[in-house]
C-alpha cells in the first residue's frame, strides 16, 4: 500500500507510538507499505515549533535532519499541480497544511493516514490513525 503520513501520524511515530491506533502501527511498521511524507509536513512540523506550538526533543531543524526520521518515508516535493489542487478544493477544512494533504494524496493516487476526522469530508481514500 503506498500511504501518505498526516504530518501528527508522522511525529506520533518517533515519540508517542502508543497514540497510533493498533491498526496503523501495523500498517507504517509492515516495510511492504511505501509510506510517503510531504514537504508540506517538514514546514508545518518547522512553523508550529518556531511559533512554540510545537515541542520538539531537539530544533525543527535538528528533529527534521535526522536521518533516522527520514530513512523508511520517501519525500514527497509540492508541485504545481499539488498547490493548484489544494487552492480548488471545497472549503470542508481551513488548515493550508492538511488541504495540501489531501491534495496530494488525490493526485498521486496515496492513501492519507490520519486521525483528523475532518479530512473524511474530501474525496480522498484515508485509514484512521
Amino acid at each position: 500500500m503506498r500511504v501518505l503520513l498526516d504530518t501528527h501520524v508522522w511525529l506520533w511515530m518517533w515519540g508517542e507510538p502508543e497514540r497510533l491506533r493498533n491498526e496503523a502501527r501495523t500498517l507504517v511498521e509492515d516495510p511492504a507499505n511505501e509510506l510517503h511524507v510531504s514537504a508540506v509536513s517538514a514546514w508545518e512540523i518547522a512553523t508550529k515549533s518556531a511559533a512554540g506550538r510545537l515541542r520538539l526533543p531537539s530544533s525543527a531543524e535538528a528533529w527534521l535532519s535526522d536521518p533516522r526520521r527520514r530513512r523508511d518515508v520517501t519525500e514527497l516535493p509540492i508541485s504545481f499541480a499539488h498547490a493548484i489542487r489544494a487552492a480548488s478544493l471545497p472549503p470542508h477544512h481551513r488548515d493550508p497544511f492538511d488541504r495540501m494533504l489531501v491534495a496530494q494524496a488525490q493526485a498521486e493516487d496515496l492513501v492519507l493516514l490520519s486521525a483528523d476526522r475532518q479530512l473524511a469530508a474530501y474525496e480522498v481514500d484515508s485509514l484512521p490513525a
